[in-house]
């Protein structure tokens, strides 16, 4: 490919991106493609380091503004850093969570102005907009389960203490997203096995690299 293929995995806790991401890049790896597999908040040098003061905590007293510019400050490391010049040399870029997570998180469920949001989000990305973003959805009660389980003794992070019926906003949100960009989105049933989570996250990624490369002969 000329140009790589940005693909970014959403959804909310516990939904098994993280393992599906690895399920996947080993197929892409056998298959000879060249990939890149990256993290938000995080990714680049510059980023890593607001990670850990978002996932800390430290920044909720200063309010869900303040985060969002974070995450926004961290994304713009990350997009400049990585994810762009990879997608520029013809990778395929595999990302746990990016834009939409923030829609969501400070967006559509922590209640900041759209507008406030759009123009963070523009900034930061500029332009890098992902081709195939993959929405992990699960009941949040059965996805908080399964974070505390793998969690184990550690202390849960800024987002996983939040109330049920703040997971269930997020939740819907994210497919509210989905609904509004059918384009872009495909939904995963996350509640379904980790093997059968993967046979439908081959099929979606497989079915759109292979149109990708069909419309690249058509173009010339």
């Amino acid at each position: 490919m000329a140009r790589g293929f940005f693909i970014s995995f959403e959804g909310g806790e516990g939904a098994g991106k993280s393992t599906q991401i690895a399920r996947l890049a080993a197929k892409l790896r056998a298959k000879g493609y060249d990939l890149v597999v990256t993290r938000e908040p995080g990714g680049s040098p510059g980023a890593e380091a607001v990670r850990h003061v978002i996932l800390s905590g430290a920044a909720e007293p200063f309010g869900p503004e303040m985060e969002a510019v974070l995450f926004a400050a961290a994304r713009s490391d990350h997009v400049e850093q990585l994810i762009a010049p990879a997608i520029a040399r013809g990778s395929i870029v595999l990302c746990d969570r990016f834009l939409d997570s923030s829609r969501v998180y400070q967006g559509g469920a922590g209640d900041l102005d759209p507008g406030f949001m759009t123009a963070l989000e523009r900034v930061a990305v500029n332009g890098t907009i992902p081709d195939m973003t993959l929405i992990f959805d699960i009941d949040p009660a059965e996805g908080l389960k399964r974070a505390n389980a793998r969690r184990g003794d550690e202390t849960p992070d800024r987002f996983e203490k939040e109330t049920l019926a703040v997971h269930q906003r997020r939740r819907e949100a994210f497919l509210a997203i989905a609904r509004s960009e059918p384009e872009r989105c495909v939904v995963i049933d996350a509640s379904a096995s980790p093997d059968d989570v993967e046979d439908a996250v081959t099929a979606a990624v497989f079915a759109a690299l292979e149109a990708r490369a069909a419309r690249e002969i058509v173009e010339g």
